[in-house]
């Protein structure tokens, strides 16, 4: 794996969304909408049985994991996240454990997470979501992007919208990333700062 200092010249280029996640490919379309390039999905170029095996120790290397893995198994440029929450409370837990923080579903997730929160006042209960995405391409180039968003761990779910830890996660305005729209949770979230600036560095917006 080479890492890249300055990415290529994507003229109209497709890549592949490195996820089965129906939510994460929703906010890669939105966000990457108006760059000249086309994205797919695994299932729609033969890459529905790739499964890399995230054993990295940051977000950043489970990023690079997943994009390379696919790149060169499709020969085509592949875009790959890893995020999670950090609770400064739990040392920074669940991090890269997050999606399978509790070995169950989202809300086993939530439900664990406030389980280990029990006693811990509102204002200690700092946390940020971080998004972490890797552009690779076939020849071993990479490169990565990471936002960002602080916020704090409510005591019960609010909101209808979101996925995985939104209905718990309290941003600046009071509200949660599951009361929001997704055109709004784009400009604040920890993923849209990093799409973002992965269509600067691909010669987007």
């Amino acid at each position: 794996m080479t890492k890249m200092s300055e990415p290529m010249n994507t003229d109209r280029t497709t890549f592949v969304v490195a996820t089965h996640n129906p939510h994460k490919l929703k906010e890669f379309a939105r966000i990457l909408q108006p760059l000249s390039i086309d994205i797919v999905t695994p299932s729609q170029c033969g890459g529905e049985s790739i499964d890399p095996v995230e054993d990295g120790d940051t977000f950043e290397a489970n990023a690079v994991i997943k994009a390379t893995t696919f790149a060169k198994s499709l020969h085509m440029p592949a875009l790959a996240d890893d995020s999670g929450i950090c609770v400064d409370a739990l040392g920074g837990a669940p991090g890269v454990y997050s999606a399978r923080y509790s070995g169950g579903n989202d809300d086993d997730n939530n439900e664990f997470l406030l389980k280990n929160l029990e006693g811990v006042p509102f204002e200690q209960r700092t946390a940020r979501y971080v998004c972490v995405i890797c552009c690779a391409y076939p020849n071993g180039e990479y490169f990565t992007v990471r936002g960002e968003c602080e916020g704090r761990i409510g005591f019960a779910y609010r909101g209808e919208n979101g996925f995985g830890y939104d209905p718990l996660f309290y941003f600046e305005s009071g509200r949660t990333f599951a009361e929001i729209s997704g055109e709004e949770k784009d400009v604040l979230s920890h993923r849209g700062k990093a799409l973002r600036l992965l269509a600067e560095k691909l010669g987007g917006r």
